[in-house]
């Protein structure tokens, strides 16, 4: 089987040249795609799910040798989320190379952040039943890049954090507002607003309510910190 010119470029973006291009192909096919003769990506992905959370446990204990399971935990949480999945696949461009029915395409399926998450893990598994472990792993080290080594600030929970600073000093709880939602349904961009006792604000945008708090909140401990 040959690959065609757009999967042949997206082997230059990850770095990896499949001996069994189908592996590629079918890593690439979204379920909407899938047929009596063409396979999907689910399975791929649940083997890809398995090998992105060895080598990332792997990883973080190499990292730092004295963490404790307690410390490890979220760190490893903020490294393999669907979230950072889709960060990593919308690097690479993953999906101008999705194969998708229709349907999927017209709702945007292209930038989904789950099926994002989920090619990529496809992805991982193709290049692991390919080349092995070692390629499945350095193909994750080398798309996950710095994620890894500033993983530790990352991992920080920034609303958890956020509340213990107002509790701290005897203020209520910080108030989230969302104060727009752009984009269509499929895509939403929504922006949230984050408030403390002693008025000070931070403003931040993401395609969900959660990780717009989130951002609002680290914003604003950063703020608050420097200010300190």
């Amino acid at each position: 089987m040959k690959l065609n010119a757009d999967l042949k470029a997206f082997e230059g973006r990850i770095g990896y040249h499949f001996s069994s291009p189908e592996l590629l192909n079918r890593a690439v096919t979204h379920a909407s795609m899938s047929s009596a003769n063409r396979d999907d990506n689910q399975r791929l992905e649940f083997l890809g799910d398995r090998v992105l959370g060895l080598v990332m446990a792997e990883a973080l204990l190499a990292l730092d040798t004295r963490a404790t399971e307690g410390q490890l935990a979220p760190r490893f949480n903020a490294l393999v989320r669907k979230e950072t999945c889709a960060d990593v696949a919308r690097e690479i461009d993953m999906g101008a190379v999705l194969k998708l029915g229709r349907s999927e395409m017209l709702s945007g399926g292209r930038r989904k952040q789950a099926l994002l998450g989920d090619a990529i893990e496809a992805i991982i598994a193709a290049v692991y039943m390919d080349g092995g472990f070692d390629a499945a792993r350095d193909l994750i080290l080398r798309l996950w890049g710095k994620r890894v080594q500033s993983v530790k600030q990352d991992a920080r929970d920034a609303k958890t954090a956020l509340q213990e600073w107002a509790q701290a000093r005897g203020f209520p709880p910080p108030a989230y507002v969302q104060t727009d939602r752009t984009g269509p349904d499929h895509a939403p961009v929504f922006t949230i607003t984050v408030r403390v006792e002693n008025g000070a604000s931070a403003v931040a945008t993401a395609p969900s309510k959660r990780q717009a708090e989130q951002a609002a909140a680290k914003l604003l401990l950063a703020q608050l910190e420097k200010n300190s």
